[in-house]
């Protein structure tokens, strides 16, 4: 495979490299910023690597872990300390909310699993070196949005304005089976102050099994004119992720009796790390409806726990 991805739709496997079922970095993607690997350990396994120029989020996808870092700078004092978190995790990711570790550029770190796991690395390039911190469960903004069948659950554990980071951002969206979300279509691929933000963006799927039966859900993105035109209509299973450099994105359709996941990473060159959207011109009007609907009664799928058992 070429150290550049030709297309944008990266089937589970594919991007496979080394250690990670999925390894997208910005050289591999053909963009500036975003990366995101997905790391399995068996149990007793454990995985080191430096995180180089970009800052990382280690994000429990299904079991707990040790999240070690070699040093982490003290902003009030200006000295090197270990860094140590350890990490609850959760049985899946349609199971519970989970805490995770922030992890600064130019820092090694060593991921140790006692029972085996999968685990996320979100990860952006970013100038700041912030210190390692531990972001616990019970912290984790659970918002729903949207009503009726476009009703969908976001844990905004990395959302820019609730968790401190130079210019990852990163959240989770599950989307009950028979829904369609990340609509109406929207993009975020030009700087235009106070509306708009430039910002690459990963998604990372994962769908529910059914019936002992796996599930499959849609991804559609449309060119917006910009860019590289992206272009995407992508069957999506378990493992799957959608590059998206631009263009107009959504929706992400949950088949009927499936639940889908979503791992959503993002970053760009702004000034400022925020995530501003513009919807498209011929589907926005969608959201003028959702106050006269009700918010799908499936959700939330699950809420953060009142507190941490640490």
């Amino acid at each position: 495979m070429s150290d550049e991805f030709t297309d944008f739709h990266l089937e589970a496997g594919r991007a496979a490299n080394g250690p990670y079922a999925l390894d997208v970095d910005p050289q591999r993607a053909g963009w500036g910023y975003s990366s995101l690997r997905i790391l399995d350990l068996p149990p007793g396994g454990h995985h080191s690597f430096a995180t180089g120029d970009s800052e990382w989020i280690v994000l429990p996808l299904s079991g707990g872990c040790t999240v070690v870092t070699d040093t982490d700078t003290d902003t009030d004092t200006g000295t090197d300390t270990d860094g140590t978190f350890e990490l609850a995790g959760r049985e899946s990711v349609f199971s519970g909310v989970t805490d995770f570790a922030y992890v600064p550029r130019d820092t090694q770190v060593r991921i140790a699993s006692g029972a085996g796991g999968r685990f996320a690395l979100t990860g952006a390039r970013c100038e700041r070196r912030l210190p390692a911190r531990y972001g616990p469960a019970s912290a984790v903004p659970v918002e729903l949005r949207g009503t009726g069948n476009c009703s969908r659950q976001v844990n905004n554990f990395g959302a820019a304005g609730t968790f401190a980071c130079d210019r990852l951002i990163a959240v989770e969206v599950l989307t009950p089976g028979g829904n369609w979300s990340s609509y109406p279509p929207h993009k975020h691929d030009e700087c235009r102050p106070g509306q708009e933000s430039e910002l690459e963006e990963i998604y990372y799927y994962e769908i529910a099994a059914a019936h002992g039966k796996e599930g499959v859900g849609y991804q559609r993105v449309t060119p917006s004119g910009r860019g590289r035109g992206t272009d995407v209509l992508a069957e999506v299973r378990s493992g799957d992720a959608v590059l998206i450099p631009d263009g107009w994105h959504g929706p992400s359709i949950a088949t009927p009796g499936h639940a889908m996941y979503y791992l959503n990473v993002m970053a760009g060159p702004g000034e400022t790390r925020e995530w501003l959207i513009c919807d498209h011109p011929d589907h926005g009007w969608i959201r003028d409806t959702w106050p006269d609907q009700r918010v799908d009664p499936r959700l939330p799928l699950y809420e953060a726990p009142a507190g941490d058992a640490r």
